[in-house]
């Protein structure tokens, strides 16, 4: 995983992963968890950023067979947007998941937890992301 170190001056945290690179999933959580804590973020807002963070990184690096690029931005209105971007155009889907099922229940999850997200579709893949109010 290619990093650049997150800067608790411009609140900004940017990772670019290698396709199938799963244990690189725990370490973006990590980063995150760092700089949200550097930049004063509330624990409860850290935990539901994390998770979805982690949900979205994990679709990208499972479903599309390709590499990642994981964007965290606090802006100055104090609202998290966190992005990640694909090379796949293929748009992600809810699934409905069996009750036992160990996978299924990422887009739920952001669904649910998010204050607002989306998918934009790009020349050269899509971005999925999504918002929190840190206010």
């Amino acid at each position: 995983m290619a990093h650049q170190p997150g800067c608790a001056l411009h609140r900004r945290l940017h990772a670019s992963l290698d396709a199938a690179d799963l244990p690189a999933v725990a370490a973006v959580r990590r980063r995150l968890r760092t700089a949200l804590e550097h930049w004063g973020v509330a624990p409860e807002l850290a935990d539901t950023a994390e998770l979805l963070a982690s949900e979205l990184v994990t679709n990208a690096l499972v479903h599309t067979g390709r590499g990642a690029v994981f964007d965290a931005v606090l802006t100055e209105a104090s609202r998290l947007r966190v992005e990640v971007q694909d090379g796949a155009a293929q748009v992600p889907t809810r699934r409905a998941a069996a009750e036992t099922a160990t996978s299924g229940r990422g887009l739920l999850l952001v669904e649910a937890l998010a204050d607002d997200w989306g998918v934009q579709l790009r020349a050269d893949g899509k971005t999925t992301w999504f918002e929190l109010s840190a206010a």
